[in-house]
């Protein structure tokens, strides 16, 4: 959820007008979430900032245009009072300008004695901003100003900030923002140090690019982004190809995959990518693509508003349509698909009651160009999962074998039970849409 879209709150913010507590109307929301089945809240940036949030001004307080300290503690009680765990955004690798100790940089140049709390500092050059001096950044981004994380007084200022998320707050774990881009001896000592705080806190770090291994370690952190299936879940649909995300999951999760074990972050969209229901041509998609979501491997995750497909298209400079107000927890007038929550309510429902769903092995059993099935199995529970992105009926063929004598319970939608009687067996499986069924 990016509660400064979400909670309507004006697009900047000097640092000097009233505490306005928009994060309460959060609270109407906690019973659609759980009826949702969601079991953990991961909250965009919340702290005090100039614009979007991921320009940090002050890591202790609470953005006015959301509301205080109170106001979070509120809710995050709420939350855990409905069995809700909450995480919240940590944004450690760059601040905004209006960060307290570069506007002391800003206005002592070279005698500040911050000086040494942000990268790449160069009075020899000037910056694009007029400073009189040049600076690391985000991506070329010259209001996101690059911290020096191994400055010490950088670090020890950034773990306070953290103590007091934990303490005051009673969080249950981060976020971390362009993790990719964080020093491994940083996350190494952050880790250290939230689990210090709270034995079970959960660590996501935001990744795009690279080997997610190389992160997410359960040392460093427990789980990262997963971007490579999110572009299969979506492209597979697009272009009618379901051997792109069979390719995909194999490689992570299959035997001998890269990933086996890992509970990857899986999404469909987020506040920075196109929303799902702009991406695919075809709204039916959006049945099996959630199909997929909620029983592959990994932490399945809908972004605020999507389980009605709303729609949002990033454009070039602006993400302010993917991170809309919406009013309350009902689908808005405009909503394309006020449908699909339900259908994402009983996957989640499925899965929650299904070891192998949450944590079992994944084998592919069948692929072909708008069907997929696979096998996840922990322990004794085996389930076979069958995807149809056709607009017909489909038969899907699965090498049966090993669970001859045996029969397959659909879990989904209620039928009668299929005995398995041969070597292999034909699943029918409806049109947009999928079969999860039980080995018994």
């Amino acid at each position: 959820m990016y509660p400064l879209g979400l909670c309507g709150a004006p697009a900047s913010n000097d640092g000097t007008g009233p505490v306005t507590p928009r994060l309460d109307r959060l609270h109407a929301w906690i019973d659609h979430w759980d009826a949702l089945g969601v079991t953990a809240l991961y909250l965009g940036p919340l702290f005090e900032s100039s614009t979007h949030g991921y320009d940090t001004t002050d890591y202790f307080h609470v953005d006015r245009r959301l509301g205080d300290d109170a106001t979070l503690a509120a809710h995050v009680a709420a939350c855990h009072g409905r069995g809700i765990r909450v995480i919240l955004d940590g944004v450690f690798h760059h601040v905004g300008r209006g960060f307290w100790a570069f506007r002391d940089l800003l206005a002592h140049g070279a005698a500040s004695t911050h000086r040494a709390w942000f990268a790449g500092v160069d009075f020899s050059r000037p910056g694009p901003g007029g400073d009189g001096f040049s600076y690391d950044t985000w991506r070329g981004h010259h209001e996101l100003v690059k911290l020096d994380l191994a400055h010490r007084p950088v670090r020890d200022h950034l773990l306070d900030a953290v103590r007091h998320w934990f303490s005051r707050y009673d969080i249950d774990g981060l976020r971390l923002d362009v993790a990719e881009s964080l020093a491994p001896d940083f996350l190494h000592e952050l880790a250290t140090f939230c689990r210090g705080l709270r034995p079970d806190a959960w660590l996501l770090g935001e990744m795009i690019h690279g080997d997610y291994a190389r992160l997410a370690t359960g040392e460093l952190l427990d789980s990262v982004t997963n971007y490579e299936a999110h572009k299969g879940l979506w492209s597979s649909h697009e272009d009618h190809n379901y051997f792109e995300i069979a390719h995909t999951l194999d490689r992570q999760f299959g035997p001998g995959g890269r990933y086996r074990g890992l509970p990857l972050y899986a999404f469909a969209d987020n506040h920075d990518v196109t929303r799902i229901a702009s991406r695919l041509a075809d709204p039916a998609h959006l049945y099996p693509l959630h199909v997929l979501l909620f029983t592959m491997p990994g932490v399945p995750a809908i972004y605020y508003g999507s389980e009605w497909g709303i729609l949002g298209v990033k454009r070039a400079g602006d993400d302010a349509p993917l991170r809309p107000a919406i009013e309350g927890p009902a689908p808005p007038p405009d909503a394309p698909h006020p449908e699909l929550a339900a259908a994402i309510a009983r996957l989640a429902r499925l899965r929650h009651a299904s070891p192998a769903l949450r944590r079992g092995d994944y084998r592919t059993l069948h692929v072909a160009s708008e069907q997929l099935a696979f096998a996840r199995t922990a322990g004794d529970e085996t389930v076979i999962v069958a995807a149809n992105a056709s607009h017909g009926w489909a038969t899907i063929p699965l090498p049966a074998t090993t669970w001859r004598g045996r029969r397959l319970v659909d879990r989904l939608d209620a039928s009668t039970p299929l005995a398995i009687t041969s070597e292999r067996v034909a699943l029918d499986v409806p049109p947009c849409w999928g079969r999860v069924l039980a080995v018994e």
